[in-house]
């Protein structure tokens, strides 16, 4: 099956009330761990990618593995980028071949993000690509996007309206209480996710396909690894999964997945280290961490999405 854009994609997980999940992918073993496990699952994926993960490993061999996987399977695939900073970032994208593209203007103000967006839009709809806009800002750190606190700001659901007819986008990231990075929430500190600007938006637009960043979960076990077998993540708290859930159920069509498979991948290679010292092929300690990939992705796709069985 070709790459697709997201459009039916959403529509269906609009109307099953269940979300899709968007994994960032930085390297050969992470996309085919969520590959397989789409595949064995039969859900819809999104595999994007960053500005972090292009410098990383070269946009052209990112391009190519990504489509070397759409041909092992039988699923729809959306090739997305994440957290386009500017025009040119997602016209490079597009014109690479991505089917989907963040336009992240989020920190101009709401007129200027607008404009950014509204342009970025009329080039990726003339050549069938679809566009992610964000208002509202999330708080944290991960890879080009870095919001202190005290700069992070809810979404207002006054404003979504306007927005969207105004910049013609097809989805919309907004703000209401998950932030990037592995590190969301003090000890101690309840985690809360604004439920009620989520459902006024749902009103507003209803049908519209919204999109929750900085989702993910920091799977307490693997963090325990990592700390087991000498690393050092105290504190590291994620958004609960419960809340994903529910929030899967409303208007929320897309959950970006990051952290988590870095912490998964983490905490396979520390443990094999740990159990093989005499181990230096790296096909062995990457082989574990595919397989930690795959399992977390499994974990959510059935658990937090209620995408399986959607493809």
């Amino acid at each position: 099956m070709p790459l697709v854009t997201s459009t039916e994609m959403f529509k269906k997980a609009y109307k099953g009330g269940y979300a899709v999940g968007a994994f960032n992918v930085n390297n050969m073993e992470t996309i085919q761990g969520i590959v397989e496990a789409g595949q064995e699952c039969k859900s819809p994926l999104i595999l994007q990618v960053s500005a972090g993960a292009r410098k990383y490993a070269n946009p052209v061999y990112l391009k190519h593995l990504i489509e070397a996987a759409v041909e092992t399977t039988d699923i729809p695939i959306v090739m997305h980028l994440d957290h386009g900073a500017d025009f040119e970032a997602c016209k490079s994208a597009i014109d690479d071949g991505f089917t989907s593209v963040m336009i992240d203007a989020s920190h101009h103000a709401f007129a200027e993000n607008i404009e950014i967006t509204k342009k970025v839009v009329a080039y990726a709809h003339d050549r069938g690509v679809v566009v992610e806009a964000e208002l509202g800002q999330l708080a944290g750190i991960e890879d080009a996007v870095n919001v202190k606190a005290e700069d992070a700001c809810f979404t207002h659901p006054v404003e979504v309206c306007e927005f969207t007819e105004k910049t013609g986008c097809d989805s919309l990231a907004i703000a209401i209480g998950t932030s990037h990075g592995a590190y969301k929430f003090k000890p101690g500190q309840k985690p809360q996710l604004r439920f009620d600007i989520l459902e006024e938006v749902g009103k507003r637009l209803p049908g519209f396909p919204i999109v929750l960043h900085g989702a993910s979960s920091v799977p307490q076990d693997k963090v325990a690894i990592i700390n087991q077998f000498g690393g050092k993540m105290p504190d590291a708290i994620g958004i609960p999964e419960e809340m994903l859930r529910k929030a899967a159920t409303m208007a929320v069509c897309k959950i970006n997945i990051d952290s988590d498979l870095r912490v998964a991948c983490t905490a396979a290679i520390r443990k094999h280290f740990a159990e093989h010292p005499d181990h230096f092929d790296p096909r062995q300690y990457l082989g574990d961490a595919r397989a930690a990939v795959k399992e977390l992705v499994k974990h959510k796709i059935v658990d937090v999405l209620g995408s399986d069985n959607k493809a």
